[in-house]
């Protein structure tokens, strides 16, 4: 057990698979010598040498070099310095990345990593502060998952390294300074996949993710103080989506609120929303979602806190759903 912060802990677990899978490569814009925007790859050229290095601002050539490096025996892990700037390199990662294993008839993998981090911050702006997830949702043959403590960001990121698969791993820069906590490190790979009761209750089910995780608990300890007891599941997987788990927590409660940092509309909540319909679920309300509205973030703090749901709107929400 180490004492470890969420940025922290990711270094941990880039050293450990550094370590154990010669075939590793972490590459990026600014992840070598400076360390990382974050810090969060620092120590890591100086220990591996060649197989860290800096890359040009080419989202492009820096996704286009690792899906081709991935087929032929390597397991990069390249970061994507923020969730937006993806989008520069959709083809390689949608075209080429998620279709490796289908076109080449299961004949090649590509075992590649995409770190990267979203979400809203002070002073981010629209173009620093969207979260995507849901598009990467709909791509078939791509993993995704989103830590939101620092057990998270050290466990998936080594599950992520070690499957054949491509994965996204979405880190989240708020959580990357937050307190030491105790983390395991070493040990057994997690298997792809799962979600967990951060917090029981009998009254709804919350479902959530990411960053948001910390704000829903807040709820739901506000809630608590008045009678009202959710069951807070975290789906740090978003696929594989753990959709037994979810089911199996409406079953008891009845009731359903899926919170997500993104955009209402098209936002993976939606999703998790129509497969528990679909599946028929015995609910005593109609589900909701709680999330941004559709607009794009604005660079004033004060202004883009109002529209992110926070511990005060989601309980407001959530205590309409069960009081009716």
């Amino acid at each position: 057990m180490r004492e470890l912060t969420y940025g922290e802990a990711v270094n941990a677990a880039l050293h450990r698979v550094m370590e154990e899978l010669p075939e590793t490569l972490v590459y990026g814009e600014d992840v070598a010598v400076p360390g990382g925007v974050f810090g969060v790859t620092r120590g890591l050229r100086g220990r591996y040498g060649e197989r860290v290095f800096d890359t040009p601002i080419s989202e492009s050539a820096i996704l286009g070099s690792a899906v081709g490096a991935a087929m032929f025996g390597r397991r990069p892990i390249v970061e994507i310095m923020w969730a937006d700037f993806s989008l520069v390199a959709l083809d390689q990662i949608v075209n080429q990345a998620a279709n490796v294993r289908y076109v080449s008839g299961g004949r090649l993998a590509a075992p590649l990593t995409i770190r990267t981090q979203q979400g809203n911050a002070p002073g981010a702006c629209a173009q620093h502060s969207q979260s995507l997830e849901a598009l990467f949702l709909h791509v078939p043959g791509l993993r995704v998952c989103m830590p939101s403590t620092p057990q998270d960001a050290y466990d998936l990121l080594v599950t992520a390294v070690h499957c054949d698969d491509p994965v996204l791993v979405i880190e989240n820069r708020t959580l990357y300074f937050g307190p030491k906590e105790p983390v395991e490190t070493g040990g057994a790979v997690r298997p792809v996949g799962g979600a967990r009761t951060r917090r029981d209750g009998s009254d709804v089910t919350i479902v959530t993710w990411g960053a948001m995780t910390h704000r829903v608990l807040d709820a739901a300890g506000r809630l608590a103080g008045e009678g009202i007891e959710a069951q807070v599941l975290e789906t740090p997987w978003l696929n594989p989506f753990d959709l037994d788990a979810v089911l199996a927590g409406v079953s008891r409660t009845g009731r359903l609120a899926v919170v997500h940092e993104a955009n209402v509309t098209g936002g993976f909540g939606a999703e998790v929303v129509a497969r528990v319909t679909e599946a028929g679920a015995p609910l005593l309300a109609p589900p909701i979602r709680i999330g941004t509205p559709d607009v794009r973030i604005p660079a004033a703090p004060v202004l883009a806190g109002a529209l992110v749901p926070d511990a005060a709107r989601i309980a407001a929400e959530v205590r309409g759903l069960v009081k009716g």
